[in-house]
């Protein structure tokens, strides 16, 4: 009897420690905060740009939240692939993000044999905004619509060039799509960004491209090129008067270009949630998205796992467009 209270006496000393051992990491985990240091937002694109846009109007939205400062800093070249190969092998913490879009995660996997896994190291935050690419002509082609332009081209053979913002590049894609949807045979101008490309075509040097709606919109509303056609499955709210090319008879060029936030692989579901939260707030704010809407971008908010989809349909749908189009990075 004595041996079985005994027994009893132990087992409750051990059931105790035990608990209170549990107690204390859970008091530890509570009292755990983030952010407590300056967290980075990694861009793959020049500073200026729509990517960059995007990044800082959600770092300054974090920051405030947060009581932290929250830097954009930019990372250009590689299509892309420099800046997520950093962001893949980063710290799962919370404190390196990336502003991941259209060729990070989607363009360049699929063309190029990357360092990266645009699925497996990346933790998906939430979508930002969704930009449709918008087929834009010079003023001086003398023609009013898509189906003008096609007779116009079948009718003067290597005459019309496109301009893109270099080989791989959406722009480029678009402009392969169109060719193979219309059965016509323009000449693809390479550039080294979208910016040069969109000079050379209003100065006629170029007589077609394929930019983001928000490169080219300043440049139609000025007037200083003329609008075909939305590249994407649906009309634009910037621009709700120019029809999708699927509407003008022109199927199969989708080349949409989205923006979306991503942290490193393996990084605490509890930060995921927290920012994908913060985020969204941020987005809803009125003025922040009419910011995103003057530039030709409409705002998409979403959970990590819809984003975490939408990623992995992009990366299927891609590697079908590059064996269409037959587009290497060359």
């Amino acid at each position: 009897m004595n041996s079985l209270i005994n027994n009893l006496k132990h087992l409750g000393r051990f059931l105790f420690t035990i608990t209170t051992l549990a107690l204390g990491q859970n008091d530890c985990l509570a009292q755990t905060k983030y952010p407590v240091k300056p967290i980075t937002i990694i861009v793959s694109t020049p500073a200026g740009g729509g990517t960059d846009s995007f990044a800082r109007y959600i770092a300054q939205g974090l920051g405030a939240k947060f009581g932290q400062s929250v830097i954009v800093e930019n990372k250009a070249g590689g299509n892309g692939s420099i800046a997520s190969e950093y962001v893949a092998r980063a710290a799962p913490d919370g404190y390196t993000l990336m502003l991941g879009y259209t060729a990070t995660h989607g363009i360049s996997p699929a063309l190029l044999k990357q360092k990266y896994d645009p699925i497996k190291d990346f933790e998906p935050i939430g979508m930002i905004a969704i930009s449709p690419t918008l087929m834009v002509a010079n003023n001086a082609l003398p023609i009013k619509n898509t189906k003008e332009l096609i007779a116009y081209i079948k009718a003067k053979p290597n005459t019309v060039s496109y301009a893109s913002a270099g080989n791989g590049s959406a722009p480029h894609f678009a402009g392969e799509l169109f060719k193979l949807s219309t059965g016509t045979d323009i000449l693809h101008v390479p550039y080294k960004g979208a910016s040069p490309g969109i000079t050379d075509t209003i100065a006629g040097t170029t007589q077609l491209m394929f930019p983001s709606l928000y490169s080219a919109y300043p440049h139609v509303n000025a007037g200083s090129l003329k609008a075909l056609g939305i590249a994407g499955d649906r009309r634009s709210k910037a621009m709700p008067d120019v029809p999708t090319l699927a509407e003008q008879g022109i199927p199969d060029v989708n080349v949409q270009q989205w923006y979306a936030l991503f942290a490193p692989a393996k990084t605490p579901s509890a930060i995921v949630k927290l920012l994908n939260q913060e985020m969204n707030l941020i987005l809803k704010d009125p003025a922040v998205a009419k910011k995103i809407e003057d530039q030709g971008a409409e705002v998409e908010t979403g959970t990590p796992e819809q984003l975490k989809q939408y990623v992995e349909k992009e990366a299927i749908r891609w590697k079908a467009v590059v064996a269409k189009t037959k587009i290497s990075a060359d």
